[in-house]
């Protein structure tokens, strides 16, 4: 089983510097890869495969022109041309080939030549990395990198061999002892937020085989109001409602009209869009809130997952929720997106899958709120407004709390 660490460095202005040169270098690799990849479909020819495009390179980097690349390690560029062609044989592994309403004319014409009337959907095609999107992330080889509990080395950070200067190779942890020292690494990659460098990795390691406290299901309930309903009362409460989340968003707002106001002022007639110092200040300052704001609620449910799966019961029961559909409602879109319900099954998920406890996902259509715990009887005409739950025999229940409980039932099932 692989379990995933990532942590932020602390590089001082010469290592930052050849951080950005190296992200640079397997952001022009992986472009270059994709050119290649495009041209060659274009024109008719066979897909290029990956040991051929690494030669092609190779002999690219001994020019004059791209002497430059000489200074950066070539297992960066290797393995960017390797994620450029797995991600383009990727896209036409998974192509659903349709049909198109030709003439006849032009069916006999296609039949005659060899070809069938197919076309590509270009969703998920492999996009040019840029700059100004911030992809600034680059491989690292297994063999090369080496970790501390302090301290991690990364291949060709310094130049020269000389002792005093192999020292930048060393790039300082913001968390000590956090990432397994002495063990294989898998897949190491850094990466650049906007704000700060992060160094993540891979380990194999084995689930420890520890003792369920509990027999019984535990069936859990997202919603807007509150984040999770437990089928045992617990009831985890919206974070988005709390003082420091509604602060955050009302610094935010005002944050974003004020650069919009300073992008207004520094035009000139006749001229785009300038960005002047102090908007670009502004917009750091608005990136750290946002960042700020993501890691509050990331955190928060870190927590409540840790502690849903700290009880150990038999099994977790959760609903699958249909959140593409949800997210089409203008009214729900933005508090649907805030909640995160697509990480929080993911964190239990994996989470449950270290503890050795058993996920279920109750059925998209199965109606967990509309069904009486009492008589089982569905009502149907139940809508979104009424948080309270009445039924006929006489049961009065929370809604959110009555469809953990038949989600816990549907688990035991």
């Amino acid at each position: 089983m692989m379990k995933s660490f990532k942590v932020m460095l602390c590089p001082n202005k010469e290592q930052q510097t050849r951080l950005f040169q190296f992200a640079g270098t397997a952001r022009f690799a992986y472009n270059w890869t994709l050119n290649k990849e495009m041209t060659a479909f274009k024109n008719g020819e066979k897909f290029i495969s990956n040991y051929d495009l690494r030669k092609e390179f190779t002999v690219l980097r001994n020019t004059q022109e791209y002497k430059w690349l000489q200074s950066i390690s070539n297992n960066v560029t290797k393995q960017a041309i390797k994620d450029c062609c797995d991600a383009y044989t990727k896209f036409f592994e998974k192509q659903k080939r349709t049909k198109i309403k030709y003439t006849k004319k032009k069916l006999s014409h296609l039949a005659r030549i060899g070809k069938t009337p197919t076309v590509y959907d270009m969703n998920g095609h492999p996009k040019f990395k840029s700059k100004r999107n911030g992809d600034f992330n680059f491989y690292q080889d297994t063999d090369k990198i080496q970790i501390t509990s302090t301290h991690v080395k990364l291949e060709a950070i310094a130049q020269s061999r000389r002792r005093s200067r192999q020292k930048l190779n060393w790039i300082r942890l913001a968390e000590f002892g956090r990432i397994p020292v002495g063990v294989k690494y898998k897949n190491p990659r850094v990466s650049f937020d906007g704000l700060n460098w992060w160094v993540s990795v891979s380990i194999e390691f084995e689930p420890e085989q520890t003792e369920k406290d509990f027999t019984e299901s535990l069936g859990i309930d997202l919603g807007i109001k509150d984040l999770a309903v437990r089928s045992d009362g617990k009831v985890y409460p919206n974070i988005n409602r709390t003082k420091i989340i509604k602060f955050l968003k009302k610094r935010q707002r005002r944050l974003q009209r004020s650069i919009s106001r300073k992008y207004e002022m520094s035009k000139k007639e006749g001229e785009s869009y300038r960005k002047t110092c102090n908007i670009i200040k502004s917009e750091k300052l608005l990136l750290k809130i946002h960042h700020r704001l993501k890691n509050i609620r990331q955190n928060y449910r870190h927590q409540i997952t840790s502690e849903i799966i700290r009880r150990k019961p038999n099994s977790i029961v959760l609903e699958d929720l249909n959140v593409q559909g949800m997210m089409s409602n203008k009214h729900l879109s933005k508090a649907v997106q805030e909640q995160g319900f697509y990480e929080f099954r993911r964190q239990i998920e994996y989470k449950a899958e270290w503890a050795g406890i058993n996920v279920v996902i109750a059925d998209r259509f199965y109606p967990s709120s509309k069904t009486c715990i009492c008589c089982g009887r569905v009502k149907k005409d139940l809508k979104l407004s009424e948080r309270i739950y009445r039924c006929e025999c006489g049961n009065v229940i929370d809604r959110d709390l009555q469809a953990a409980i038949n989600l816990r039932r549907y688990g035991e099932k």
